[in-house]
Parts: structure tokens; sequence; C-alpha cells
């Protein structure tokens, strides 16, 4: 009869792990981290922490959680965090396009000849235009390295490293291929690029 079940252990105890010195399998992680492909623990709020992706991320959270990892180059980024974030920023961008379009619509402008023809020069902008002008270079300065930053995580997550943003700057086809990175589902193996030490 007692070959028919396996024994049971006392107590609820669990076997012990690694037995007869075997090493751990590929992406697990000693210490009580994450294994690869587990999801991250989550905070009393229900928030993973900041070093983890966040998956199924909603729209506000990922505008606050984008300027809360602000320089991070570490960890990774779920779609969801890319891709709401760029719709904010497509948001704002064309918010304050439209405002400068606007100034400079309502500016006063002087008709100029030259050797060419004649052609309309701005002698007075309107106060939009400045504004809209300042607010775009603000906006530019301030989110340029935290793009940089969420493509760089973005891309941890598909399990490619980050310099892989450089295939940017080969003309035309740069940009296509980096979409085509961006799109790619979330890869376990990704978890490499992580550091819960960090928080």
């Amino acid at each position: 009869m007692s070959d028919q079940y396996p024994p049971q252990n006392p107590y609820g105890q669990q076997p012990a792990q690694n037995p007869y010195g075997q090493q751990p399998q590929y992406g697990q992680q000693p210490h009580g981290q994450p294994q690869y492909g587990q999801p991250a623990p989550t905070g009393p709020n229900g928030e993973p922490p900041l070093w983890a992706p966040w998956y199924g991320i909603s729209f506000p959270n990922a505008v606050k959680r984008f300027f809360k990892k602000y320089v991070r180059f570490d960890g990774r980024a779920s779609r969801s965090e890319f891709w709401w974030w760029y719709l904010a920023n497509v948001i704002v961008v064309a918010v304050l396009y439209a405002i400068y379009g606007i100034g400079a619509a309502t500016s006063q402008y002087q008709t100029v000849s030259t050797t060419y023809g004649s052609t309309s020069a701005m002698t007075s902008p309107s106060p939009l235009f400045i504004i809209g002008g300042i607010l775009l270079g603000i906006w530019g300065l301030a989110t340029i390295i935290p793009n940089l930053a969420l493509a760089w995580r973005r891309l941890h997550d598909g399990n490619f490293a980050g310099p892989f943003i450089f295939l940017g700057l080969i003309p035309v086809v740069g940009g296509i291929i980096l979409l085509v990175l961006y799109l790619l589902p979330s890869k376990p193996e990704g978890a490499r690029f992580d550091q819960p030490h960090r928080g």
C-alpha cells in the first residue's frame, strides 16, 4: 500500500531545493529574486516596483511612471508603458505646435522684394508665436533623455540590448527597424536587464 502513494513530507514541508548538488536551471535567480518570466512582486497599491515592467498599465499611470523613471536605462518597459507615453507625447507636441501655428498666423508680415521675387517676412511676432516656440523648446529638452531611456527599456523587454536604438541612425530603414522592435512582444529572457537592487 505504501508503494502506491509517494511519501508525504511531515508538517507540509517542501522538498529540499536543488537535490544532489544540481545547479539552478537557466533563468533562475538565487536569493529570492524573481525568476525569468515570473511577474514582479507588487506593492500595497498593486503597482510593480520601478525596476520591473508594468504590463497592462493604464494611460495616466504610464505618464506618471515615465517621469518616475526619468533617466533609468536599466530594466524593462512593457508595450503599454511605451505606447501610452508615446500617445501622451504626441498629444502634448500637437497642442504646442497648434499654439505655435496660431501664433505664426496672427503675427504681422511684410512683403519683401528679393532678386528671386517677393516673399513675406514676419515683422512682429505675436505673443502666442513666442510662447509656443519657447514651450516646444522646453518640452523637447525636458523629454529627450527620458524618451531615449524609455525606448532603451522597451528594447530590453524584447530581449534586445539597449544600443540597438542606434539603428535609428541608419537613413530610411533605421526608423522602420526600430518600430518593428518596439512592436515585438515581451520576452521573459529580457529579465536579464532588470536590476532589482536599485528598487
